[in-house]
């Protein structure tokens, strides 16, 4: 029987990992709310849907700030018009941060941990 060494399972774990492919945190969430990650081996067509996923969220977080900035002026809002207001700014605040996430794990490359350090 072979004895492996700490070393030998991290080096395994490193090969699985890279066997994989490439994860990518999705602007969106799984059914359980857990985030939702692409593996991919670099495949371009999952990458598109993805980058095209995030532009409608960045584009919808767009929108709602110039509903905003319309409804700003407006003399007086209703209690509903607020509440929604305040539902959807909390969802657009929630699709940035995700795309930001994921943007910033891209840039950071695969193997970086949280704060953009390359694992060895």
């Amino acid at each position: 029987m072979v004895h492996r060494t700490e070393a030998d399972h991290q080096r395994r774990r490193d090969l699985a990992d890279d066997a994989a492919g490439v994860t990518r945190l999705l602007p969106c969430a799984m059914v359980n709310g857990h985030p939702c990650r692409l593996v991919t081996d670099d495949a371009e067509w999952q990458s598109t849907l993805a980058d095209g996923a995030e532009a409608v969220q960045l584009g919808a977080v767009a929108v709602l700030l110039e509903y905003v900035n319309t409804t700003m002026g407006a003399p007086k809002l209703s209690d509903g018009e607020l509440r929604y207001l305040v539902a959807r700014l909390h969802e657009a605040l929630g699709d940035a941060l995700k795309v930001a996430e994921s943007r910033g794990e891209q840039l950071s490359g695969p193997g970086a941990d949280k704060d953009g350090e390359t694992r060895a």
